[in-house]
């Protein structure tokens, strides 16, 4: 693993951003992969149908801190519309590395729980 990433992925899930819960936020969902165990819960203030804030929350491997980590930074100021184009390969490059598939389901529950909270919202 090149050096750089580690380091990234390491800062991002020993010091992530966007850590924590949104009181009254428009989007409030959970997910969790079942595999091992990770959870995260993701919130999510919206102003003229773009992301205004976005928070989360929850206990995961390091990977799947620092993909959550990285793409809450990613999404900001994004439209609805934007989000909904939002492929898994994009959350993935985010990262920079090669994962297994195990720690592809890892990387991708970010994903995977705003699509969720999207699909509960509309």
């Amino acid at each position: 693993m090149d050096p750089l990433y580690r380091e990234i992925i390491l800062e991002h899930w020993q010091h992530p951003q966007n850590y924590g819960v949104l009181k009254n936020a428009d989007i409030d969902v959970v997910e969790n992969n079942p595999l091992c165990g990770d959870a995260i819960r993701l919130t999510i203030r919206l102003e003229d149908k773009k992301i205004k804030e976005v928070l989360f929350s929850g206990d995961g491997c390091a990977i799947s801190k620092a993909s959550a980590s990285l793409f809450t930074e990613e999404i900001k100021g994004a439209s609805l519309e934007e989000i909904k184009k939002i492929k898994e390969k994009d959350v993935l490059n985010l990262l920079g590395i090669e994962l297994t598939p195990a720690r592809t389901k890892c990387a991708l529950l970010i994903l995977r729980t705003l699509q969720k909270g999207i699909k509960l919202k509309h």
